[in-house]
């Protein structure tokens, strides 16, 4: 008995660890990360403010792991960060969104 409610716990623990969902191309967010993005943020550091890293750790921290809410920084940027939209059209910051989540749940 002890065994199925620790298998059930389990199983409900890994259904209910969230990771956000990715919508966009990431092979081709890579390729617009790397033009645009990398010179800032090569392996997922920020060379502007070191404390907010696109690290899974830092982005969960400030509330920015989520595909809408890294989609609304690359577009309006914020602080030292420009805004990208008009350099990059609404698919490509969907991919580079897609793809920033993605290495971030990987560790970069």
């Amino acid at each position: 008995m002890k065994k199925i409610i620790v298998a059930i716990l389990l199983v409900i623990t890994m259904f209910t660890i969230t990771t956000p969902a990715l919508a966009g191309d990431i092979a081709n967010g890579a390729k617009v990360f790397s033009a645009n993005c990398a010179a800032c943020h090569a392996g997922g550091l920020n060379v502007v403010n070191g404390a907010k890293t696109l690290k899974k750790g830092d982005l969960e921290k400030y509330e920015m792991y989520s595909l809408e809410a890294v989609k609304t920084q690359i577009t309006k940027g914020k602080n030292a960060m420009p805004a990208f939209l008009g350099r990059l059209n609404e698919a490509q910051i969907e991919d580079v969104a897609s793809y920033v989540l993605a290495q971030a749940e990987k560790g970069w």
